[in-house]
């Protein structure tokens, strides 16, 4: 991925939108505002909001170079949230009480490991080198539904603020996020996250917007929808360009059809909100998935978004174990793990479960005792001598008794044996 990278930058190669930003942080640093008032073409569109043009100062402070191309900073920023996603999952399924916590720094691998893999994936790897506007908003989403889910609803927040402010797609992670943290840790976290989060936003994107509405709204707002002068060249055969586009009134059709997949994922967060993480993140690439499908102005690089939020939960799971209350990447371990555990001392095969006939035999044992040996203990001279340290009886019925059941074990005191009666024509130990 790197290397092509570095190619295309050398050659001068890239799509639109790099340019895009690039110039957008050139407006930012000489005008104050990343907007052209009155667009003509599709070139001086910019239907990103300001947050954006911050990866194209750059560019605007130390003009054309290798590394002032704003697809190395995207590209970084990209990286870092998503491993940044990955440890904070990993360290919050390690933190769980029925799991061991491992080495030190062992999460922070695990997400560089994670990011690395989603970032050789063909549908990321493309977007990573010849545009990559979408990526450093997917990893910033990722981030803070990890976050929200371990319970800091600040710094989740100002990760899904920053989202916000360089997207508008990054907006539908906020309601997501919101109901896991009021699910999770209650009302009151959810009410900090959401006024962080609108906080973050507003200080990036209202200013922009009260110094030129009129440009921010045929930006931001009409181009990407389809309804601004110069129609957008997204153009994927997706439902709702279809409708659009061959049907009278297929635009407004769209929006409708927009209007009430949205309304459905806002009931289902009410009726029935994420619980974890990964639910969250389901349910976010859902929606996004409806959305991205009937916009009148769509393509099939948007299709990122669902890809991304589906795996990622998952690559944190798989080196963080399926035994945390946040994963379900692999529902069957517990069953295996609890049969392990049922399974007696004599059945070591993993989640092997005994024969009734054999958890007869082995209730009777542990009610029975151990039988008695016949003869003295032996020392190691071979001599018998009472006293001289502990019996083979013994020995064996401390290898057995951390298997045993905690709940069956005999009191320790000599009327123990009171209640119960020979078996197998063994006598009763005195």
């Amino acid at each position: 991925m790197g290397l092509p990278l570095l190619l295309l930058v050398l050659a001068g190669s890239a799509q639109l939108e790099v340019a895009v930003v690039q110039r957008s942080g050139d407006l930012l640093l000489h005008s104050g505002s990343p907007y052209i008032p009155a667009p003509a073409t599709v070139a001086d569109y910019n239907p990103y909001l300001p947050g954006m043009a911050v990866f194209g100062l750059p560019h605007a402070l130390f003009g054309d170079g290798p590394l002032t191309d704003a697809r190395w900073w995207m590209a970084g920023t990209f990286f870092l949230s998503t491993a940044g996603a990955v440890t904070t999952l990993v360290r919050s399924a390690r933190a769980a009480p029925d799991h061991r916590t491992g080495p030190r720094g062992a999460s922070r691998r695990d997400g560089v490991s994670a990011a690395l893999w989603l970032a050789v994936c063909p549908l990321v790897a493309l977007p990573l080198v010849v545009g990559g506007i979408d990526l450093p908003v997917i990893g910033l989403m990722c981030w803070g539904l990890a976050t929200a889910g371990r319970g800091k609803p600040v710094r989740a927040g100002l990760l899904l603020g920053i989202a916000a402010a360089l997207k508008w797609t990054a907006w539908p992670a906020l309601p997501v996020a919101l109901a896991l943290v009021a699910t999770r840790h209650g009302r009151g976290q959810a009410l900090t996250c959401g006024a962080t989060a609108i906080l973050a936003v507003a200080t990036a994107v209202l200013p922009f917007l009260l110094i030129d509405p009129r440009g921010f709204a045929e930006n931001v707002l009409a181009f990407p929808l389809g309804l601004g002068t110069t129609a957008s060249p997204a153009e994927s055969p997706l439902p709702g360009r279809l409708l659009a586009a061959y049907v009278p009134g297929g635009t407004l059709i769209a929006m409708v059809l927009l209007a009430v997949a949205a309304l459905g994922i806002a009931a289902s967060l009410l009726i029935r909100p994420p619980r974890t993480v990964p639910a969250a993140a389901d349910r976010l690439a859902m929606g996004l998935a409806l959305a991205m499908a009937l916009m009148p102005a769509t393509r099939f690089g948007y299709l990122v978004y669902p890809l991304m939020l589906w795996a990622w939960p998952c690559l944190a799971h798989a080196p963080a174990g399926s035994r945390t209350p946040a994963g379900h990447c692999s529902p069957f371990r517990p069953l295996v793990d609890s049969a392990r555990s049922a399974a007696p001392p004599g059945h070591s095969r993993s989640g092997a479960v005994p024969h009734p006939h054999q958890r007869r035999a082995d209730d009777r044992e542990r009610r029975c005792g151990e039988r008695p040996l016949s003869g003295p203990p032996q020392t190691a001279g071979g001599a018998g001598r009472a006293g001289s340290g502990p019996t083979p009886n013994l020995e064996r019925r401390r290898l057995h008794e951390p298997h045993a059941d905690r709940h069956q074990r005999l009191p320790a005191s000599p009327r123990r044996y009171r209640n119960l009666r020979p078996c197998h024509g063994h006598p009763l130990p005195a």
